[in-house]
């Protein structure tokens, strides 16, 4: 590359770099849009007492530093009696416990939904609340009713927050071939699986992407898990632009699937959409070879890296977005902690580009009848001669 030319990049660069931070500092652009969000952190509730808990005459694992793959041997050294017990006694723990066996994690989430809908119910009618209290329990006991509705598989619920959920579409532990999506902005236990918009939510992405792989490979059992385990940006205030929640649900992302792998689940292509992307970016480095398969972002607003070799990962990269995205207009650089670096479909970043044609929007990737969406599914199937 000429002097020449990186001089004229970094001019552009700075130009476009002063632009995002008069942008965010004044308010304009939308970008005063959103509210600060507190990131959650850490074990669920229940830690301390499952730490407490000397009934198998041993310590148990440590949620906060147990890694996934030592969780995976401690309960395979249990009988079922004393699993299920654990998961009775310590029902957040063991349903976010990276590692635990899936079933049983499937059974402590419900029994600690059940717990949450039934303290949310008790608020709702608490004379010590607000009315607006009491509107926002109703609320959240509903979101627990529809997450214990029948054939529902909860790997993960956390009701700290605004709330956190995984959920399984398919047979994870039978399955072949799995993905896993992440999403951006505005995603929490009550948008979860909203029915507006749907496509724009872990839940519509993973279900429209687990329907077109089984058409595409009606034999090869498959699952695809919503993943919704981070505190994601409000609107597009300066959260948006900034890394700092993605740096929070890096380090989430990246123990959940080295979970995935504890327990022997194939890895998966994961799919990362607009803010979710900058967490997938920062995840990759910490995750060891074979635990992720692909990369797939789309909508991207950058992924904190300039290129694809500074992402540090074996997987295959690939980038998506459709010519009506509004993203495209976020500028593609980071100065002084705003904005998320190059752009990802870019020639220079060197991910492999993914066609999205009929694509609409920035939540329209994975609606059916997409290039997208058929894209993205070959690439979960591993037919990467499939992929437009």
């Amino acid at each position: 590359m000429s002097l020449l030319r990186v001089l004229t990049r970094r001019g552009k660069r700075t130009l476009a770099a002063a632009a995002l931070a008069a942008a965010v500092v004044a308010g304009t652009g939308g970008w005063a849009a959103g509210t600060a969000q507190e990131a959650v952190t850490g074990p669920a509730p229940g830690a301390a007492s499952w730490r407490a808990d000397h009934s198998l005459g041993r310590p148990l694992p440590d949620p906060a530093t147990a890694a996934p793959r030592d969780v995976a041997r401690f309960f395979a050294s249990l009988t079922g009696p004393q699993q299920r017990d654990l998961a009775a006694r310590h029902p957040l723990t063991v349903g976010n416990l990276d590692g635990a066996p899936v079933a049983l994690r499937y059974a402590a989430n419900s029994r600690a939904i059940e717990q949450e809908q039934r303290q949310q119910l008790a608020r709702a009618t608490d004379p010590a609340d607000t009315a607006e209290d009491h509107q926002e329990a109703r609320k959240r006991a509903d979101r627990c009713a529809a997450l214990l509705s029948s054939g529902r598989h909860i790997l993960a619920f956390d009701p700290r927050g605004r709330g956190q959920v995984a959920e399984v579409y398919g047979d994870l532990t039978a399955a072949r071939r799995t993905a896993v999506v992440v999403p951006g902005s505005d995603i929490d236990l009550t948008s979860f699986d909203r029915t507006t918009d749907a496509y724009g939510t872990p839940s519509g992405m993973a279900r429209s992407l687990r329907a077109q792989m089984t058409a595409d490979a009606p034999g090869t059992p498959t699952a695809v898990i919503a993943w919704a385990g981070y505190t994601t940006p409000v609107g597009l205030g300066p959260d948006a632009a900034t890394g700092r929640l993605a740096e929070a649900g890096a380090p989430r992302l990246a123990r959940f699937l080295s979970g995935l792998a504890a327990v022997k689940a194939p890895a998966p292509a994961v799919l990362c959409h607009s803010y979710g992307s900058v967490v997938c970016g920062l995840a990759a480095p910490e995750l060891d070879r074979g635990v992720l398969g692909d990369l797939v972002v789309f909508g991207s607003p950058g992924m904190r890296a300039d290129s694809v070799t500074q992402l540090h990962t074996g997987a295959r990269v690939w980038a998506a977005r459709d010519a009506s995205d509004w993203i495209a207009r976020v500028p593609h650089v980071e100065f002084l902690g705003l904005g998320h670096g190059e752009d990802p479909t870019g020639p220079d970043f060197g991910a492999r580009r993914v066609s999205a044609d009929r694509a609409e929007g920035h939540t329209g990737y994975l609606a059916p009848g997409t290039d997208s969406l058929r894209s993205f599914a070959a690439i979960a199937l591993g037919r990467y001669a499939d992929v437009r």
